[in-house]
């Protein structure tokens, strides 16, 4: 079986809960994750580990300073970044993942800037009912994850 080098990305977070929770599901999805900063709140935060309960030390966490270091950075080389945005252009069922995929997640207030949206040319968006805007960060985090590591057979691994 193909071990799957996913990693979750996730840009300039700004609710720390949502950060607690996307840390927890990265330990219980043995996934990486990447903290581009600045963030909106120190990591610190004693809402990011009351969301991420005692699943912190679990996770492999790197922090890049900005988005300009993380472009650079080895991981973003060797990876294809896939944004997930409700302005995607292809529905999440659709779109084949690779095992070195890099699943980005902006801001829960703003998302990503425009000029990096641009710049990313695999934009996701994850179907939803009629009439609403979208779904918190953690969430779209978990879909997605699970979604990739599926088509990647990397579910069944999990106990």
């Amino acid at each position: 079986m193909i071990v799957p080098l996913l990693k979750l990305v996730l840009f300039q977070p700004d609710i720390p809960q949502n950060l607690g929770a996307v840390i927890r599901l990265c330990a219980c999805f043995d996934l990486p994750l990447e903290i581009i900063e600045p963030c909106g709140f120190p990591l610190t935060d004693v809402r990011v580990k009351r969301a991420a309960l005692d699943y912190g030390p679990e996770a492999v966490i790197t922090r890049h300073n900005s988005w300009e270091s993380f472009s650079k950075s080895e991981t973003a080389r060797a990876g294809r970044l896939v944004l997930f945005t409700t302005k995607g252009s292809v529905p999440l069922q659709g779109f084949p993942f690779a095992q070195d995929d890099l699943l980005i997640f902006g801001r829960e207030s703003a998302g990503v800037p425009d000029d990096i949206a641009a710049a990313i040319p695999n934009r996701v968006r994850i179907p939803l009912s009629p009439g609403v805007r979208s779904l918190n960060v953690s969430m779209s985090a978990g879909i997605a994850a699970f979604e990739a590591m599926r088509q990647l057979g990397a579910v069944n691994k999990l106990a």
